[in-house]
């Protein structure tokens, strides 16, 4: 079962999608309500998949780039009511690699989260075989 975190400043939003994500199947092993709070459960649960809302994004753009360098193998999605080219522009430049978004729809935030993980999936194989079949060494 794949962890995850939830950081949102919004406790009604977390729980909703605490709901969603346990409800799909997740783990969901923390919630927090600034980047630096998440930081911490991530640190102490290791988590896969990591949700983080939009303002603190932006109110901690160095918190998430240090998550990000951190926690390469984590799949970090953004949630937001609103996403422009521009937003989404700049969050894939910070390693962002999903958007969820608000309202939530439980079948499109779940959907939206398989896709990316079996996207990522398919890229660490389709990297395996072009390095010869090596595997990775253990962490």
């Amino acid at each position: 079962m794949l962890k995850a975190v939830i950081i949102d400043g919004s406790a009604v939003a977390r729980g909703l999608l605490n709901t969603v994500l346990m409800d799909g199947g997740y783990d969901v092993v923390g919630q927090a309500h600034t980047c630096a709070a998440g930081t911490a459960l991530l640190i102490k649960f290791n988590p896969q998949i990591v949700c983080i809302n939009r303002d603190q994004i932006e109110q901690d753009v160095p918190g998430v780039e240090a998550m990000r360098r951190q926690w390469p193998k984590a799949l970090i999605f953004m949630v937001s009511s609103e996403f422009d080219a521009a937003t989404v522009q700049k969050a894939h430049a910070m390693g962002i690699n999903g958007f969820i978004v608000k309202p939530f729809n439980a079948g499109t935030v779940l959907k939206t989260i398989r896709n990316t993980v079996i996207a990522m999936v398919k890229r660490q194989q389709k990297a395996q075989e072009e390095s010869g079949g090596q595997e990775p060494a253990a962490e």
